[in-house]
């Protein structure tokens, strides 16, 4: 195994994982490659130029933020949501910025970051090159970079294969396929979480497990708390009204909210989610920012419906998700800009609905079958966010996509995990529908509903 479930799920700000977080750890990274080779004292200019997808909709995904940012040093998971926004602002106004945190440099946000809309290189769509300059403008530094979804970044020395391969520790039940998988469960007795948890424990301490899912948990019900507090339009243009917390409002005055239908509440979770996601808030990505509602918001109904659902359970029901999140990334994608928006809220759709197939009770076929349902029933689906933005259709497609794996997880349930279509056939399908689209549906806003809704 050579994706840990803490690649997966990652804490980060949004509003896009591989617009956002991604460029903004490819900027830290090369800061951190400046200083550990000593050429950082020596750089009197940087300049980075977006390709492909990160050039066409940087703007409306926060990637220029991100990388002015990542440049300060700061990372994803630790950067302040809060004091971002003025501190790119205090760049732009005085055009100095701190490399590393202590470089000071001459810079402007304008000219040192250039999106190129039509150009992308050769790799992957969302491509990144950084240059490090110096006093005579002479290159001392040049570093390719690739953000090929859910936060994760390639390099130049990487991409070799699509696939980030982060520690080659040998575990005692590989699987890279949903076959691979059932197979390991097969021939251990254990669950699909229980086969995730075995192999995670080559990298980390029981208790390193345990806590940080608990950690990832734990910032997936702030993130839908803090949806739910917020209220007024949302960051862009569109003027998209958040609506999570009218939502939450209804519901707790509501006698009958309690009642056996959940759709209402997994619906507020999602939008709470992406809704703070679109704002630039903290999310996980689950397995990408775009899609980051959907596994939360599946976690929350499972809290809230199960009997004895605590945190052992929850521990259990992210592992479950991520053993899958694993499939997609080895032998698909989970970057909308490659596959489309199947490779994200299909992903995700995917994810949760073997998870809680599992919390149900549901055997490792069964489990197999939800994730492959939910997969299914979103191929083909597009990326054509409205102005470039993470808001339409992206906020109320994770409340659809939420409920949807529901129902894979409970049509999974009523069978014996006996089905025609493997989760290895529907992944490889959506590989290959991803391959066939059009660059214009994925993630470039030129196509599909960002070409047909007027922006205001």
């Amino acid at each position: 195994m050579t994706i840990s479930v803490f690649d997966l799920f990652k804490v980060g700000i949004g509003p896009s994982s591989s617009h956002t977080v991604g460029p903004m750890r490819a900027a830290q990274l090369f800061v951190s490659r400046l200083s550990s080779t000593g050429t950082l004292p020596a750089t009197a200019t940087v300049r980075c130029e977006l390709f492909g997808s990160l050039g066409a909709t940087g703007h409306g995904h926060g990637s220029v933020k991100a990388v002015v940012l990542g440049l300060m040093g700061e990372q994803p998971h630790l950067v302040d949501p809060v004091g971002a926004e003025p501190a790119v602002r205090a760049v732009r106004e005085e055009g100095w910025i701190a490399l590393a945190g202590h470089h000071r440099i001459r810079f402007d946000t304008d000219e040192d970051v250039v999106l190129h809309r039509n150009r992308r290189l050769d790799f992957h769509s969302n491509g990144m090159v950084l240059h490090a300059l110096g006093a005579a403008g002479e290159v001392l530094e040049r570093r390719e970079y690739y953000s090929v979804g859910g936060g994760f970044v390639l390099d130049e020395d990487e991409t070799g294969s699509p696939v980030l391969v982060q520690d080659a520790t040998p575990v005692p039940y590989p699987f890279t396929t949903g076959d691979g998988l059932l197979g390991r469960t097969r021939e251990s007795g254990l669950p699909v979480s229980g086969v995730m948890y075995a192999n995670e424990r080559v990298r980390r301490t029981d208790q390193e497990i345990r806590e940080g899912l608990l950690r990832i948990r734990a910032v997936m019900h702030e993130c839908v708390e803090n949806g739910t507090r917020a209220e007024g339009s949302l960051p862009g243009g569109l003027k998209v009204r958040r609506r999570a917390r009218e939502l939450r409002t209804r519901l707790d005055n509501d006698p009958a909210a309690g009642g056996a239908d959940p759709l209402e509440w997994i619906t507020l979770y999602a939008l709470a989610v992406n809704e703070e996601n679109a704002a630039g808030g903290r999310v996980v990505t689950a397995p990408t920012n775009g899609a980051a509602g959907i596994v939360p918001a599946v976690l929350l109904h499972a809290e809230r419906v199960l009997p004895g659902f605590d945190d052992d359970a929850a521990v259990r029901f992210l592992l479950t998700a991520g053993a899958i999140g694993l499939v997609f990334k080895e032998n698909a994608s989970i970057s909308g800009a490659e596959v489309g928006c199947q490779g994200e809220v299909g992903s995700a759709c995917s994810m949760a609905a073997g998870a809680l197939a599992e919390a149900l009770g549901g055997t490792p076929e069964q489990v197999e079958n939800a994730a492959e349902i939910g997969i299914e029933h979103n191929l083909g689906l597009t990326c054509d966010p409205v102005g470039g933005l993470v808001q339409i259709p992206c906020i109320e497609r994770n409340a659809v996509a939420s409920v949807k794996a529901v129902t894979a997880a409970r049509m999974a349930l009523r069978g014996d995990g006996q089905h025609h279509v493997s989760l290895d056939k529907a992944v490889k399908t959506m590989r290959e529908t991803g391959a066939d689209m059009k660059d214009k549906y994925k993630e470039t806003a030129r196509g599909g509903l960002a070409l047909n809704i007027v922006e205001c």
